[in-house]
């Protein structure tokens, strides 16, 4: 029986590597799934280079994710952080990231790019 066992067990996982393979269908199509909508709505825009001064805002909200969203969207950004005090965060930059640095008390103070 652990022969078969191995057997049904070493099948199993490559069909779940084939679930997280992209096969390219003919007519340039693909299995992928399209991504989901930004959250917050259709106004959203795709992304771009951060202008933080359009989130300042956000400085002193809390960090819902709502005000998240929004500051995302006024500041242009393609993607939004909130960093609490004392997290670890990369440091590189990013010019599409906005950056929502929080209070103990997840409350906003300050909006910066990168």
């Amino acid at each position: 029986m652990g022969m078969r066992w191995m057997q049904l067990m070493g099948g199993a996982a490559l069909v779940a590597l084939a679930g997280c393979s992209s096969i390219g269908l003919p007519g340039g199509g693909s299995t992928a799934p399209a991504a989901p909508p930004p959250i917050g709505a259709s106004t959203a825009p795709k992304g771009g280079t951060c202008n933080a001064q359009a989130a300042q805002w956000a400085v002193g909200q809390s960090a819902t994710a709502k005000v998240v969203e929004q500051a995302r969207v006024r500041a242009g950004a393609r993607m939004a952080r909130t960093l609490r005090p004392d997290q670890p965060a990369t440091l590189e930059f990013n010019a599409e990231r906005l950056n929502l640095q929080l209070d103990a008390g997840g409350k906003v103070t300050a909006a910066r790019c990168g």
